[in-house]
């Protein structure tokens, strides 16, 4: 990864945390529980940046949530470990799908951009269930109801579905992408493909 990249991770995981920070302070909508929209940054970071910009982006953003759920909630260690896993795993899934579908260079990606985002989540939900339902219990003895899990999953692909429009819209700004692509891209000659 070069500095550009780096940069950009580093900036989108930045941007997650802050994000988080916002989300829960500000969109709460129980105790304890809030929108979160702190893949925005993580989606970028993998789009633009691909496999190895978004994972390294995913992890740094799971470093608040991490915190917050884990030795400041119920999850101790194992908290601040499987939060920063979890986004970075969409953040490698959404980088490997970006540059597969090559994403970041078409005109007219937008409609593309919304399914890849919401498939992007997959491996985390997944990463989602195991943590809550085997991790917790195994390492922590901490039983966790199918109804919570459930519950938590549903809000988090809500928040997806809602970030899958954001990213569709900044995916379709011509504005954002040469900004990113001017600043961030180790080469600044790609043209983008009639697709």
């Amino acid at each position: 990864m070069d500095t550009k990249k780096l940069t950009l991770a580093l900036m989108m995981g930045a941007l997650g945390n802050v994000l988080f920070i916002l989300s829960y302070v500000m969109g709460q909508i129980a105790p304890g529980v809030a929108f979160d929209f702190s893949l925005i940054g993580v989606f970028i970071a993998g789009l633009y940046g691909g496999p190895v910009v978004g994972l390294t982006a995913g992890a740094i953003a799971g470093i608040l949530p991490g915190i917050m759920f884990g030795p400041l909630g119920t999850g101790g260690v194992l908290g601040l470990v499987g939060l920063p896993i979890g986004k970075a795993l969409t953040g490698l899934t959404i980088g490997f799908l970006g540059r597969s579908l090559n994403l970041h260079q078409r005109t007219h990606a937008s409609l593309i951009t919304i399914p890849t985002t919401i498939i992007s989540y997959v491996p985390e939900a997944a990463f989602t269930y195991f943590y809550f339902s085997y991790l917790l219990l195994l390492i922590l003895n901490q039983q966790v109801g199918t109804a919570i899990i459930i519950t938590i999953l549903v809000k988090a692909l809500v928040e997806v579905v809602i970030m899958s429009f954001i990213m569709a819209s900044l995916i379709g700004n011509r504005g954002f992408t040469d900004f990113i692509r001017a600043n961030f891209a180790k080469t600044n000659n790609t043209k983008p493909t009639n697709a």
